[in-house]
């Protein structure tokens, strides 16, 4: 399996972009409120980290100006966006595993608790099972 340093050189913020594209908060907000100036955050795709046989990603939310991210009930997110066919985490990380050429496979995932990092941002773990 590759080192730390190989999925870095994978999932650059350019590739990160195209997995999870900026204007799908805009479709989320949109789905569900009808209006997607409704939506009071951001969301983007980070990769943190690789250890063993997990692939550590972070969905950042970030507060929109004007809004209120914490009035925004993020912690019941991880449920949400599990489901949520615009979110799509399982077509995400089948595109994760596209990207890794063959050699390993995405057998599961999961998200975290939302974990707040400061008052204008949230983020949601995303964690990737690999199988080689």
């Amino acid at each position: 399996m590759m080192d730390a340093k190989g999925f870095n050189e994978i999932f650059t913020p350019g590739v990160l972009k195209k997995l999870f594209p900026e204007d799908r908060s805009d479709q989320f907000f949109d789905a569900l409120y009808g209006d997607a100036t409704e939506g009071s955050y951001d969301i983007r795709l980070e990769f943190k980290n690789h250890r063993e046989n997990r692939l550590e990603f972070e969905l950042y939310l970030t507060q929109r100006s004007g809004q209120c991210i914490s009035c925004s009930l993020t912690y019941g997110l991880p449920e949400v966006f599990s489901r949520h066919p615009v979110i799509n985490i399982k077509g995400l990380v089948q595109k994760v595993e596209g990207l890794l050429d063959g050699g390993v496979r995405c057998i599961d995932w999961q998200l975290g608790a939302t974990r707040e990092i400061s008052d204008e941002i949230h983020v949601v773990p995303l964690v990737i099972i690999l199988d080689n």
